[in-house]
């Protein structure tokens, strides 16, 4: 598949988009990469489930990078609660290698895009809802930790997101600030999209039809452009994050992922 100039700016202008709402959402981006993506592979002619499956991964791969970014920008500002990223981590990357190692390569794409479009629709709903916890909700302890970076990291494999659309609405349940939830969600993107990551370059090796450039599962010339400008506009995200009223822009931006999650439901359906 060439990297004609038309391809590099469709991929530019995404990892800009995605690269913003990361800093100012903390939700690493994937949700809105995963639909782009397959539907820019499926447009050059690559087979719709394997598309599919390399959107997911490239949209993982990308958020090593922006969460990177991102974090640091939050760091600053002394919002990123490490105590619950040192609990959530372990149990992120053990349900993250589950994920990509073993039940991303037996599940097909189609049923992978019907995940994705669930799991989307269920995070534009807790966006819309903004249901608040009970003021003594509090954080789980180590066990708990445990087991709920699990499911994140596992949930986070399936469907190629950085795990903010669990995690922060974890986090805000058990009465963490929204500022420190997105925060707290960028850094726990790093080990998140690494061992996910990891897990689809293995777990892709040998698969046929893969188109020129691929590692695994992963596309590696629209990571290297995504991650580029990805990087350039997380920071802008999380200045604008501490500045505009996120609890609005979350309201229209569920609207946005009901979209994407019916455009993934119908490759789902038609894969």
């Amino acid at each position: 598949m060439p990297l004609d100039p038309l391809l590099i700016l469709e991929l530019a202008l995404l990892g800009i988009a995605t690269g913003f709402l990361a800093g100012l959402l903390g939700i690493g981006g994937g949700m809105l990469m995963v639909p782009f993506i397959t539907f820019i592979l499926a447009g050059r002619g690559v087979e719709a489930d394997l598309a599919v499956k390399m959107a997911i991964a490239t949209s993982m791969a990308t958020i090593i990078f922006t969460s990177i970014s991102s974090v640091r920008a939050h760091h600053k500002r002394g919002a990123v609660r490490w105590e619950i990223v040192k609990g959530l981590a372990p149990g992120i990357v053990l349900g993250s290698v589950i994920a990509s190692l073993g039940v991303f390569a037996v599940l097909k794409g189609s049923w992978l895009a019907l995940f994705f479009a669930v799991f989307v629709g269920f995070s534009a709903t807790q966006m819309l809802l903004d249901k608040k916890p009970a003021p003594t909700r509090t954080l789980p302890g180590t066990p708990g930790l445990l087991g709920a970076g699990g499911v994140i990291g596992f949930l986070s494999g399936l469907v190629g997101a950085g795990g903010g659309f669990v995690s922060v609405p974890f986090m805000t349940w058990c009465n963490v600030s929204i500022h420190n939830a997105v925060a707290t969600s960028a850094a726990l993107g790093f080990p998140i999209a690494l061992a996910n990551a990891t897990g689809y370059v293995f777990s892709g090796m040998g698969v046929k039809d893969l188109p020129a450039g691929s590692l695994g599962y992963i596309y590696l010339p629209a990571l290297a452009v995504i991650a580029t400008t990805s990087v350039l506009t997380a920071p802008l995200g999380v200045k604008a994050a501490h500045a505009l009223p996120v609890k609005a822009l979350k309201r229209a931006f569920a609207g946005i992922l009901y979209v994407l999650a019916a455009y993934m439901l119908y490759k789902g359906l038609t894969a």
